[in-house]
C-alpha cells in the first residue's frame, strides 16, 4: 500500500494595499468605505463643502466630489446647473459651439 500524500494549496497572492481616495494612506479592510468606485477610511469619507462625516445613504457625488446632500442641493440641484458650480463650461455652451461648427462645415 502507498503511503497516502496529502497536499494542501497555499494562495501566493500579493496583498494589494488599497490607499484612501482623499488622504492616500493604507486603508485596512476594517475601516474600508467605497463609494462610486473611490476607496476612502470611514473617517474621511466628508463633504467637501462643510466637510461633515457622510454615509453610503448620506451623500451625493458630482465629477468625482462628494457632498453630504443639503450642500448638494444648495450648490447645484436648485440651479439645474451641475457644471456652474465647477467652473466648467456649461452643455449648452458645447452645444452652441459643436452647432457653429457643424453649421460652418456644411456652409
Amino acid at each position: 500500500m502507498s503511503p497516502l500524500f496529502v497536499t494542501q494549496s497555499f494562495s501566493m497572492k500579493a496583498q494589494v494595499k488599497e490607499t484612501c481616495s482623499a488622504c492616500q494612506k493604507t486603508v485596512y479592510p476594517m475601516e474600508r468605505l467605497v463609494a462610486d468606485k473611490f476607496v476612502f477610511h470611514t473617517s474621511c469619507f466628508c463633504c467637501k463643502h462643510c466637510h461633515a462625516k457622510l454615509s453610503l445613504g448620506s451623500y451625493a457625488a458630482l465629477h468625482g466630489e462628494f457632498y453630504c446632500k443639503p450642500h448638494f442641493q444648495q450648490l447645484f440641484k436648485s440651479k439645474g446647473n451641475y457644471d456652474e458650480g465647477f467652473g466648467r463650461k456649461q452643455h449648452k455652451q458645447l452645444w452652441l459651439q459643436k452647432e457653429a461648427q457643424n453649421g460652418t462645415e456644411t456652409a
